[in-house]
């Protein structure tokens, strides 16, 4: 039994990828129609494709023994998520099919943010949501923080990260629900890497270059002691020991550069308000009510599948009139991406051509298991 529940199963029968390349911000991955901006705390619905991925009340997973059946916790944190527009629903919805809890940390946002709502709204008797502390004197650390307080309450063998910017294929999830079942005993596996698709812009663009991670680490054993750490994009035991990994063989598709301009803006302050004093932050983005991705011709297109469960976001697509191919002629931009800087355009010819990942890695050994 491969522990999914029966629609998903017959959904995804088969596991054969895009074979698109899949890389994010150290590496990856990202159709367009317009859609009209959401007010601030619009509660979205997803359509047939989603609603379908509401499971029965308890997976039957697969056993390892005859003794233990094995359970996989998934796990996130969210704060002030619809308020910025992150998918914060289709990514805990991405991974219900494959998880046997869902622990979600969820702190505090501002007055007018329903993104507590928006997690209750799942109305999965899986879900358990962790009333969790916001505290803003922990700069970019109470990412990690949240995560760990999530992570704290996990039950499962293994545990299953996503951030509220992410979001699992249902083609992926049979195979990765293997992996956790075929590595369950080999104990020298202390966690799954994933590899990334970041999408930029719109869901057409992809940023697979130098600074853009390739590959993050997704699942964890649960008990080891292994703790998020940082801003939370990664997982590394207290003494800042890496984890030993196998690759998961699943993606992460990472939305998180993929908005209306003005969110992605208000994302960008929101980011940088727990690293900057805010006179920093307003000198350096205070200027500006809305992102410019830039001239998106010159990222590589993805022309593989999205996950279900983002179709009606896809469709509702808005700002394709703010976004563009090239720069007019004469045009002058005093903002400039990495990836556009000499010194990654460099890294990145230099990777592709050698096959040599130069990117920082917060894993540790990778087993070929």
């Amino acid at each position: 039994m491969d522990g999914l529940a029966p629609g998903l199963r017959k959904r995804t029968a088969g596991t054969a990828r895009d074979g698109a390349g899949r890389r994010g911000e150290s590496g990856r991955r990202t159709g367009s129609e317009p859609r009209p901006c959401p007010p601030v705390g619009e509660i979205r619905t997803l359509g047939r494709a989603a609603r379908g991925i509401r499971l029965r009340s308890h997976l039957s997973p697969a056993t390892h023994d005859q003794d233990h059946a094995l359970r996989i916790s998934g796990f996130s944190f969210v704060r002030n998520a619809v308020k910025l527009d992150y998918p914060v629903r289709e990514a805990l919805a991405s991974i219900l099919p494959v998880v046997d809890e869902l622990v979600v940390a969820v702190a505090p946002g501002d007055p007018d943010d329903t993104t507590r709502e928006v997690v209750a709204s799942l109305d999965d008797p899986r879900l358990k949501i962790v009333e969790a502390v916001w505290d803003d004197r922990r700069r970019q650390g109470i990412y990690a923080d949240l995560t760990n307080v999530a992570l704290d309450a996990c039950t499962g063998d293994w545990c299953l990260y996503i951030q509220a910017d992410e979001v699992l294929h249902e083609d992926d999830l049979p195979v990765l629900r293997a992996r956790c079942e075929e590595l369950l005993d080999d104990r020298r596996v202390e966690g799954l890497l994933f590899d990334y698709l970041h999408f930029f812009g719109d869901y057409e663009h992809l940023q697979d270059g130098h600074g853009w991670y390739h590959r993050e680490i997704r699942v964890i054993r649960n008990g080891i002691g292994v703790r998020s750490v940082r801003d939370a994009q990664s997982f590394r035991y207290p003494d800042q020991r890496r984890i030993t990994v196998a690759p998961s063989r699943a993606r992460v598709f990472h939305y998180g550069w993929v908005r209306h301009p003005r969110f992605m803006q208000a994302k960008v302050r929101e980011f940088w308000s727990h690293r900057m004093s805010l006179e920093e932050v307003e000198a350096e983005h205070g200027g500006r009510e809305e992102f410019d991705y830039g001239p998106l011709g010159r990222l590589p297109r993805y022309h593989g599948s999205h996950p279900a469960v983002m179709a009606d976001r896809i469709r509702a697509m808005d700002w394709a009139g703010s976004l563009r191919e090239a720069d007019p002629p004469g045009s002058v931009r005093t903002q400039r991406h990495r990836d556009e800087r000499l010194k990654y355009r460099l890294l990145t010819g230099f990777a592709r051509l050698t096959g040599v990942d130069l990117n920082h890695t917060n894993h540790g050994r990778v087993l070929r298991v």
